[in-house]
């Protein structure tokens, strides 16, 4: 008799966007004249660059050439877009990454998804409250959550971040193993300080833990102040795995290209306490499970770091927080609480009000598409996030609309 992985029977029936989709499909059905502003999944409306697109049709080109065509390429990506990332996007802010402790992949999602595989299933996981849904289900499924309890799973340790703390979590009180960290962070768009960074570092050393980074929105940033990646903060090569896409920065959501980086230092422990390496396991795990990102994507990918294409990504990028500043104006207009959306395209808005008939409420009246927060976990509770990605015209009226809704 065949048997499932029962862990998956503790998952919420339905993932967060299929819901809304769900939604917004019964609604749009029954009134089909209505046009319905999309502001809630991340995904770009920014097609992909000039730059980007010459670079990819020659390596098509290239495909249909004996001389030039590529079969398999290497699993951890090739090496002229692996020495391009380790330029631009790290040590060029003081962070001493290497080619070879980047892997390239066909998107963050998946990476912050398949990095578990290589942990104890006794794993000790602190997860942020609220936070990207993929990091808790993905640890439901391999059996680190325990019971839920109609609230949250027994086993996981909750990072609350509210209003009271900046919607930046403290410290875990008691050690754990594994660390999730977002920033700028999905769904709130907080963003974290050296300083407060720093503090996650040294914990993560004291007690021998390792921190996942997602630093997906990290283009966002436009505080120099604030920290580009984790491995700008002393110490953190030794416990930390940083995640990192070019979806939301270069319009790659459809073309699928993301990296992550796993310094040769970051050490992991067998029962008997003896360390070993996690490149090597990664390593290991991506050439028994990907093939690798095609040619044609990652030559497009490498456009991104010339001068010209890190000039587009920039506009794309400056039009999208352009978004969210009519987001933010429109909201301080009716006196809305809000955090988010000046180095993130995100803006977590507080309601008040259950956040599955907030979003029903604007849907209704307004015919605008959000994020309900409680999606995101039980601090997620009373808010929704509202999105920056869609053209500013799109923006502009949704935004009209929703003031006229909650007047």
């Amino acid at each position: 008799m065949i048997k499932i992985n029962e862990h998956y029977l503790k998952l919420k029936s339905s993932y967060l966007f299929s819901e809304i989709a769900k939604r917004v499909s019964a609604y749009q059905t029954q009134y089909p004249n209505q046009k319905i502003i999309k502001l809630g999944i991340g995904d770009v409306t920014q097609p992909l660059t000039k730059t980007c697109i010459q670079a990819f049709h020659k390596a098509v080109d290239e495909m249909a050439h004996e001389h030039t065509f590529k079969g398999y390429g290497p699993e951890q990506g090739y090496l002229f877009l692996r020495e391009k990332i380790a330029a631009f996007d790290f040590q060029k802010y003081g962070a001493d990454i290497s080619p070879d402790e980047i892997f390239i992949s066909d998107g963050a999602k998946c990476d912050t998804g398949n990095i578990q595989e290589i942990f104890s299933e006794n794993t000790c996981v602190a997860i942020p409250d609220p936070v990207y849904p993929v990091y808790l289900d993905t640890n439901v499924m391999a059996g680190r959550a325990g019971m839920f309890d109609g609230q949250r799973f027994e086993r996981i340790v909750y990072l609350e971040s509210t209003k009271e703390n900046n919607y930046i979590p403290s410290l875990p009180q008691k050690p754990v193993d594994l660390i999730y960290l977002c920033f700028p962070n999905n769904p709130t768009g907080s963003t974290i300080t050296k300083p407060m960074l720093t503090s996650w570092v040294e914990y993560a050393r004291e007690n021998h833990a390792l921190i996942l980074y997602d630093a997906a929105y990290e283009a966002f940033i436009r505080d120099d102040s604030l920290p580009h990646s984790i491995y700008e903060i002393p110490g953190a090569k030794e416990v930390a795995i940083e995640f990192r896409s070019f979806s939301k920065t270069a319009g790659f959501t459809g073309t699928r290209c993301a990296y992550t980086v796993v310094p040769k230092q970051c050490m992991a422990y067998d029962n008997q306490a003896q360390p070993h390496s996690l490149h090597a396991l990664w390593n290991r795990r991506q050439t028994t499970k990907f093939n690798g990102v095609s040619y044609p994507v990652q030559r497009a990918a490498e456009a991104i770091y010339t001068e010209e294409g890190q000039a587009e990504v920039k506009h794309i990028i400056d039009g999208y927080l352009a978004n969210a500043k009519i987001i933010r104006d429109s909201l301080t207009d009716i006196e809305y609480h809000y955090v988010g959306g000046d180095h993130s395209p995100y803006v977590w808005v507080y309601t008040g009000t259950d956040s599955w008939e907030f979003f029903d409420l604007l849907l209704r009246k307004a015919q605008v598409v959000c994020t309900p927060g409680e999606g995101f976990g039980m601090c997620g509770r009373g808010y929704i996030r509202i999105s920056a990605f869609n053209h500013i015209e799109n923006v502009q009226e949704a935004m009209q609309r929703i003031q006229r809704a909650l007047s």
